[in-house]
């Protein structure tokens, strides 16, 4: 009898499994040039002023240049150390002891908070961490959304070429408390070279390109980087100027030749075929929370599509639903929201924003509003009621309901059901 339990629960197992494999074919909208053209076609390609936004964007990109200190408090700069009230597990899914982030903090060395001063460059793409330190620290590993990749040490990433202010270094001098044009937090000292006035006056030349292709590789003799979409090069004829350190970690210019299919003069025209080139080259990469493993989450999906048109848009995605107009649906019906946003909102120009994720609105397939983002996972409720997930972890192009198709779709846990609100950029 017990024999035939097991049979039968195995079965019942598999049912389920091939029925979700199944189901799962529609539950992406399949990615095609038909159809990114025909939803790039009903934006407004005049939406904004791109050598004015272009002009805000470089001068957020060169701040730190323009500092003398870091910016925010000390009560700002030190948010991570709430972390030691919280239950935490590090890389051997061990619990993080007191004295473990006792260490942490004591290495931080925020007594010497705005004490270097100094002006730098990165020399590659890098991690900013909460803590200075690369051990990840997640919430409880064994439940879904709370281990890999959600590691809550990881602040952000920041691509090479982008200008930094150092406060100060940790105790053991292996890493530096930074901020960007976007970010702060610690990064890797070997990751950074220090800049003077004569570094600053030879990379700005006025002449700038952006990435418009994903991960290509870079040389200076030896490999340098994979160059991510949105990565800002300064252009001095037909070369392009990155950074390398020299034996006192000072930054020395270096010209570069990139092919020309990869980069662009910065804005890039907010037209149908480069609003295609850049979401198929965004489409399908891996999800990497907070930029872990030099991926994207949400926010730097958003962030980083639109800066190659010159658009500016803040880091997370709490701060993106501020950087247009907001239109809050909070109270809205699910099908209100749908309706609201296929008559409001505008194709590749509007941000659809839920807590904790942000997506940009393409337009209309089917009659149903088409949006793409970098989403993790799918949330799923079987028939005995137990809440688990369906990994997508890449940039998709979906409905607002990815998952209706699945058996175990959890309505009440939709992303529809939970957006707040569309920003009108």
């Amino acid at each position: 009898m017990k024999k035939i339990k097991i049979i039968s629960n195995i079965l019942l197992l598999s049912t389920l499994l091939l029925f979700t494999a199944c189901s799962h074919k529609n539950t992406l909208i399949q990615v095609n040039k038909s159809d990114l053209e025909k939803t790039s076609n009903t934006a407004n390609n005049n939406f904004m002023n791109q050598d004015k936004e272009t002009n805000k964007l470089l001068k957020k990109y060169f701040t730190p240049w323009n500092q003398n200190k870091v910016s925010y408090s000390l009560r700002e700069a030190t948010w991570g150390f709430s972390y030691k009230n919280k239950t935490i597990y590090l890389e051997n899914h061990r619990k993080a002891s007191k004295e473990w982030f006792d260490k942490q903090i004591e290495n931080s060395n925020f007594d010497k908070y705005n004490s270097e001063l100094k002006k730098a460059i990165t020399i590659k793409n890098t991690n900013i961490r909460v803590l200075p330190t690369d051990s990840p620290m997640f919430y409880n590993p064994t439940k879904p959304g709370e281990g890999f990749p959600f590691d809550y040490n990881q602040n952000s990433s920041i691509k090479i070429n982008t200008p930094i202010f150092i406060s100060h270094y940790s105790k053991d001098k292996a890493w530096a408390y930074m901020q960007s044009g976007t970010v702060g937090g610690w990064i890797h000292i070997n990751d950074i070279a220090f800049v003077d006035e004569e570094f600053i006056n030879e990379f700005k030349t006025n002449d700038y390109s952006v990435a418009v292709a994903e991960k290509f590789p870079i040389y200076d003799n030896i490999f340098r980087e994979y160059v991510k979409v949105a990565t800002i090069f300064p252009k001095f004829q037909d070369y392009y100027i990155i950074a390398k350190k020299d034996f006192n970690n000072n930054a020395i210019i270096t010209y570069i030749k990139i092919n020309p299919s990869y980069v662009q003069s910065l804005p890039i025209k907010f037209n149908t075929e480069n609003r295609i080139k850049i979401a198929k080259a965004l489409l399908d990469e891996p999800y990497g929370w907070g930029g872990l493993l030099n991926n994207r989450d949400c926010s730097s999906f958003t962030q980083d599509y639109f800066a190659p048109f010159g658009k500016f848009l803040s880091r997370n995605s709490r701060a993106q639903s501020k950087n247009g107009t907001y239109h809050d649906l909070s109270k809205f019906s699910n099908e209100k929201k749908k309706e609201y946003i296929k008559k409001n909102g505008v194709p590749y120009s509007t941000l659809v924003y839920l807590r904790g994720h942000i997506m940009l609105y393409i337009g209309i397939k089917e009659n149903e509003p088409i949006v793409i983002h970098n989403m993790w996972s799918v949330r799923l409720k079987n028939i005995w009621g137990e809440k688990y997930r369906h990994i997508v972890g890449k940039a998709s192009m979906t409905t607002l309901e990815p998952g209706k198709d699945l058996k175990d779709f959890d309505k009440e846990n939709s992303i529809l059901r939970k957006i707040q609100g569309i920003v009108i950029l």
